[in-house]
């Protein structure tokens, strides 16, 4: 039963960061967490409408959530995120309802090129657009 279990520690990977946790349940494969910890895991918070992140949220089940915990994995699989566990560290991949919005709000850095006739063209000249920029490099 998840709320006999003791609490242990244990450490999440996603995305850039590593949190370690004070109180987690791992439990058969599934690990639990507090709500509380679900912002520095994820950046998502746990709300009446679901799991919200910025103006993505995500209806939860009630089976994810028992007792002031939340079960971390079984979020995982229904967002379609891959994940691991090995020796009490627990690493989650991307979760794919984030990554159009990640890779869409992604804006490359400013550059300048001159095009065939000399004339310099700026990357911000076609903000708005898309643009495929095509690179060579002889070394």
């Amino acid at each position: 039963m998840l709320a006999a279990a003791a609490p242990a520690t244990a450490t999440v990977l996603y995305g850039d960061r590593s949190v370690s946790l004070d109180h987690a349940r791992p439990q058969g494969g599934e690990l639990w967490v507090r709500p509380k910890d679900l912002p520095n895991i994820n950046e998502f918070a746990l709300k009446p409408q679901g799991a919200c992140r910025a103006d993505i949220c995500i209806p939860i089940p009630k089976s994810l959530t028992k007792g002031g915990w939340f079960d971390l994995t079984g979020f995982a699989r229904k967002t379609g995120e891959a994940f691991i566990a090995d020796s009490g560290v627990w690493s989650f991949g991307e979760i794919p309802v984030l990554r159009g919005a990640y890779l869409n709000s992604r804006i490359a850095p400013e550059f300048s090129v001159p095009d065939r006739k000399g004339r310099l063209v700026r990357l911000s000249d076609f903000r708005g657009k898309k643009v495929l920029v095509v690179t060579w490099a002889s070394w």
